[in-house]
């Protein structure tokens, strides 16, 4: 893309009054920006409105700043974003544009895009025979799946979307979310650790509620760097845009519109993960969740979403399986293996006593419940808790409660 080509679609979109089903029916009745540009505005009253029309007849007053913004970013790195990768503007005129979004209500005319590009519209072989002589070859981004939860997952839970998401990308689907704390980030590492060298797919796609000169939040600073790295990390906003609340939820219909399926691990009630569960059905996609502790409040987001007819999770396949395509068998059958909930807990670490874990079973417990079950005085209780704790086995909760981590 050229400077002035940016320069056009920077203004179509930066135009008050010009949103993202606007700026559709614009393109779907004059053409390229440049077309629409050279409308009278008596010809676009009868598209956008009066007030609209007037408005296009005229460039933002920041548009030069928005262009060269966006152009030093293309063409530089920035202290404090993610490194590494390419860069590119994707608008819906580019071959690139991922398919997927164009079946959504309202899909961004532009996209920002950073990673490894190469795999936007990239055809590959599914070592599959093609089902007619005429059927275009699957591209890159068609097998998706996003995986979203709690903000303050527990640590079961934060395992459990880890694990899922190692498993589904190991099965040659791309893990999608919004590099949110929690199970976001968790996912995202799961996908990035089951990353093949010869992959025909981004192991995982980012969608983020900031420009991507940006990284929030700054803790995800080296995360976001492992996706640019390797995967893809996409925004609808424009370059210098800091974190907004109101992007966060909006951001989610891009989740959920480049995934076959949304599969939610862990939720509270007013989970901003339920809205991108709410945008999957309305799109018409597969929801999934994964059932916790009837006393756990970050299960029962979980829980109203099976209400609703969301399919219950236990493992991986039970996501393939609903899935309109089927991974390679090789790869399935390792990833399933990982993600066999069946599979026996591990044992205990030496010098802990077994009959705590026992004990503890997979709710959330507090220390005087353990007491009960166990008899042991409060320092040798606390002692094995502890030590239990170090090895991945148990985590603390708020509350004063304790949970078993089992392997998923």
């Amino acid at each position: 893309m050229d400077r002035q080509e940016l320069t056009l679609w920077l203004r179509l979109v930066s135009t008050p009054g010009v949103g993202n089903v606007t700026a559709r029916a614009l393109l779907t009745r004059f053409g390229l920006p440049e077309t629409i540009f050279q409308q009278p505005t008596a010809v676009l009253r009868d598209v956008v409105g009066p007030t609209v029309a007037i408005a296009l007849s005229q460039p933002p007053t920041d548009l030069e700043a928005q262009v060269q913004t966006t152009w030093d970013w293309l063409h530089t790195q920035q202290n404090g974003a993610a490194q590494d990768g390419d860069k590119a503007v994707i608008t819906l005129a580019d071959p690139r544009y991922p398919g997927a979004l164009l079946t959504i209500e309202d899909p961004p005319p532009v996209l920002y895009v950073h990673g490894a590009t190469r795999w936007l519209a990239q055809p590959h072989s599914t070592g599959e025979p093609a089902t007619g002589p005429m059927q275009p070859p699957p591209m890159a981004l068609d097998r998706c799946v996003a995986v979203v939860g709690s903000r303050n997952p527990t640590p079961q839970g934060a395992l459990t979307a880890r694990q899922f998401a190692h498993a589904l990308a190991q099965a040659g689907l791309t893990v999608v979310s919004g590099l949110a704390l929690g199970i976001d980030g968790a996912a995202h590492a799961g996908a990035l650790d089951a990353r093949q060298d010869d992959t025909i797919q981004p192991s995982t796609v980012a969608v983020v509620g900031t420009g991507l000169d940006r990284v929030y939040p700054k803790r995800h600073l080296e995360l976001a760097r492992r996706i640019a790295r390797h995967a893809l990390m996409i925004s609808e906003y424009p370059i210098g845009t800091p974190p907004i609340a109101a992007n966060f939820p909006r951001r989610n219909r891009i989740i959920s519109g480049l995934s076959h399926g949304t599969l939610v691990v862990e939720a509270a009630l007013q989970s901003g993960s339920l809205i991108t569960a709410r945008l999957a059905a309305e799109q018409g996609k597969e929801v999934f969740a994964i059932p916790g502790s009837i006393h756990s409040t970050q299960s029962r987001g979980c829980h109203a979403l099976i209400r609703q007819g969301a399919k219950l999770v236990e493992s991986a396949q039970d996501v393939l399986e609903e899935l309109p395509w089927h991974p390679q068998a090789g790869a399935a059958r390792t990833a399933l293996a990982a993600a066999d909930t069946g599979a026996p807990a591990p044992a205990p670490p030496p010098g802990t006593d077994a009959a705590l874990l026992q004990a503890l079973g997979h709710d959330p417990a507090s220390l005087d419940a353990l007491q009960a079950r166990t008899g042991l005085d409060t320092a040798r209780l606390q002692a094995q808790l502890m030590a239990l704790e170090l090895a991945g086995q148990v985590g603390r909760l708020p509350g004063g409660l304790f949970q078993r981590i089992a392997a998923v």
